[in-house]
């Protein structure tokens, strides 16, 4: 193991001399305050292979057989004899006698040393046990490395880490929290520096406007199952029918999954007085598309399929082909957990969709989760719904209007960030946020 001490004047400074000099892969074994500053001693792992064969030296007794301690030999040809005869041992049955010193004497002394190949030593167990140990002792001494730095970033900049336990109560994923703390200038009152932060939030969300209600399109809806796609087309249509009226839209339906999809969506289209067409499947609707190129509204309901269905990427594949014509939009639910809007965002990417709705906002009780899914996907949203009023419950994504209404569920839940939690979540990256 190799030991170097380092002084600077702060610890962010002592980090980057470490990082510098020792790489990576360094550990930090001591800081403390010095006059001037810090000092920080850190170390590299010695290696494993040599651990492991002095541990299995201890072991077997071997080491008294030859009647001194292994780590003071200088011997490279003894180290390689008892390797030889390990790895001899190991290779018989597991009922076989631990052998005695002059058996062991004999087994080390039987091959010749030339003939032992080191590469090719089965250490694997061995060797596991001594990592671990290793892995245990480095992630002790990074959870007393971020706890320090975690504690120093909480004195010098109290108002920095109250806001990000604030962004952390929104639910909002640590790497974006940390971007928006760093954004932010210094010397601000807390309340000033709440608002600014949730304005560099609200920037983050693209946002397209009622393009739709305005210049019409070929819009499929696509999504998991339970989402609310068709309610949500339905309050597409009627909010279409009541400001163009019903002879320019036409609704399709390619469900033909669910029980009564397609009669649903032939149910609208009576109500509304619009053409509504039920098809098997997007592998039909390129003909189908070419039949309603008067229409300048065309809103297609899709089969809901669970993330991990093994059709889905076969559907959304034959869906992005359909026709140059026609855009994806992808239906998310805003009470699904953080996880579940991040696994449907990766699922259904070969829909290759230009936007999405957020649907069941009613039904939420904490939007970071979505909030950061969307900002990293870079995914326009177009509408928020919540509610089953038709088209009443439906409304244009506005960034800042989301935001707020972020902050007013986590009041609401009283979701709580405790300093454990933001230790572990900020304590590795406080140097940065300084």
């Amino acid at each position: 193991m190799k030991i170097k001490q380092y002084r600077a004047a702060d610890m962010r400074t002592a980090l980057r001399q470490v990082r510098d000099a020792q790489g990576p892969d360094a550990v930090i074994l001591s800081s403390r305050r010095v006059p001037g500053g810090v000092e920080v001693v850190a170390a590299i792992d010695y290696d494993g292979e040599d651990a492991a064969t002095e541990q299995l030296a201890a072991k077997s007794g071997l080491v008294d057989t030859y009647g001194a301690d292994r780590r003071a030999q200088n011997d490279t040809s003894e180290r390689a004899e008892l390797t030889r005869h390990f790895a001899s041992e190991r290779s018989q049955t597991t009922n076989y006698a631990a052998p005695s010193n002059d058996r062991a004497r004999y087994a080390v002394e039987a091959d010749p040393v030339r003939d032992v190949d080191m590469s090719r030593l089965d250490l694997i167990d061995e060797n596991s046990d001594v990592n671990e140990e290793l892995r245990s002792l480095r992630r002790m001494l990074e959870t007393q490395l971020a706890t320090l730095a975690w504690n120093d970033l909480s004195r010098r900049s109290p108002i920095q880490t109250e806001l990000l336990k604030q962004l952390t109560q929104l639910g909002l994923a640590q790497d974006l929290a940390t971007e928006i703390v760093t954004q932010m200038p210094t010397r601000l009152e807390f309340a000033e520096a709440n608002r600014l932060a949730l304005a560099l939030l609200a920037r983050k969300i693209e946002t397209t406007g009622e393009r739709w209600m305005d210049g019409g399109g070929v819009v499929a809806m696509v999504g998991a199952t339970g989402v609310g796609k068709t309610t949500l087309i339905a309050k597409l249509a009627a909010r279409w029918v009541l400001r163009h009226g019903p002879r320019d839209i036409a609704l399709i339906s390619t469900d033909s999954v669910r029980i009564g999809a397609q009669e649903q969506i032939q149910t609208l289209g009576r109500l509304l007085g619009v053409p509504a067409y039920a098809i098997d499947g997007a592998a039909e609707l390129a003909g189908l598309l070419e039949h309603l190129q008067d229409k300048r509204l065309v809103l297609i309901d899709t089969a809901g399929l669970s993330p991990r269905d093994p059709r889905l990427q076969e559907e959304l594949t034959l869906l992005a082909a359909a026709s140059k014509r026609m855009e994806t939009t992808l239906v998310l639910s805003a009470a699904a957990q953080a996880g579940a809007i991040e696994e449907a965002v990766q699922r259904f990417a070969p829909a290759k969709p230009t936007a999405c709705v957020l649907t069941k906002l009613d039904e939420a009780t904490s939007l970071g989760g979505a909030v950061s899914t969307l900002i990293r996907a870079r995914l326009p949203v177009t509408y928020v719904s919540e509610g089953q009023r038709v088209p009443e419950d439906l409304a244009p994504a506005r960034a800042h209007q989301l935001i707020a209404r972020a902050v007013d569920l986590s009041r609401k839940s009283g979701a709580s960030a405790d300093e454990d939690l933001l230790r572990r979540r900020f304590g590795t990256v406080a140097h940065a946020i300084a």
